[in-house]
Parts: C-alpha cells; sequence; structure tokens
C-alpha cells in the first residue's frame, strides 16, 4: 500500500501527517511533553485514542491499523489525528490544563476544529462515516 507519493502507510507516516497538522493548525499549541504516534490493532468502531502515561510525561495517539488501506482517504486519517490533538489541547491525555469537563462537551471537537480551519477534514470524515456505516453493516448482516 502507498500514499501518493510512493510511500507507505506506516508509523513512519503518520509521525509526518502529525507533524504536518501540528504545524498547520495548531501552531500555538506548544508540545510540552513527548507525544508519539502509531498505528494500533485493526479497530472498526474505534478510529483513534490518546493516552497520557503520567509516570513518563508521555502522550502517545493510536490510530487504527484499517487506516492503513489506501482506500480509506487521506483527510479521514488527518481527521482522526486532528481530533486526538484536539484534546490534547484540551488538557486531555496531556500534561496541559483541562478546559472542559468531558472531552465532547457541548460538540467542543467540532468548534475546535472549525476554528483552526479545519472543518473541511471534519466534512470529509463525516461523509466518509455515512458511507462507511453502510457498509459495515452490510458487512454484519452478511455473516
Amino acid at each position: 500500500m502507498s500514499n501518493s507519493k510512493g510511500g507507505v502507510r506506516d508509523n513512519a507516516w503518520l509521525l509526518s501527517r502529525l507533524d504536518y497538522l501540528w504545524g498547520t493548525y495548531f501552531p500555538d499549541v506548544a508540545q510540552i511533553n513527548p507525544v508519539f504516534i502509531s498505528f494500533g490493532r485493526f479497530a472498526r468502531l474505534r478510529f483513534g485514542s490518546i493516552k497520557f502515561n503520567s509516570k513518563e510525561g508521555k502522550t502517545h495517539i493510536t490510530i487504527t491499523s484499517m487506516f492503513k488501506d489506501q482506500r480509506i482517504p487521506q483527510e479521514v486519517v488527518d481527521h482522526t489525528i486532528g481530533h486526538e490533538l484536539c484534546h490534547y489541547t484540551h488538557g486531555f491525555s496531556s500534561p496541559r490544563r483541562r478546559l472542559h469537563k468531558y472531552p465532547h462537551s457541548g460538540g467542543v471537537i467540532k468548534k475546535e476544529m472549525d476554528e483552526r480551519g479545519m472543518l473541511h477534514l471534519y466534512m470529509a470524515y463525516k461523509k466518509w462515516l455515512k458511507i462507511y456505516r453502510e457498509d459495515l453493516k452490510i458487512y454484519y448482516l452478511s455473516r
């Protein structure tokens, strides 16, 4: 599987997407601790997660290995990484001060993405998700 530049969707590619998204949409958010990103297990329903290891002071973003597949639009992967960066920015799974009681309260992720000029990624994700849910329903009904 290769991306449009001839490379493979691997952990190095994920890191390049994280660096690009952070530099482009989150330049005001200081990385105050080490942040790592990698593909995790194949998950059909949980596309990304972010965890903070308080003993080591490190944050780790995990992305479903389903997103290694070139048929998944890059905008969907970027949205997922951006979503996790919003959590980091809001103080969830990071040493930053918490800005909200709950990580998804009141649509704060969509609002943050919109304010940062990432609404096109959110919309691409929503469009893909609608088709994906139909495909998933067919998959489970055919088993």
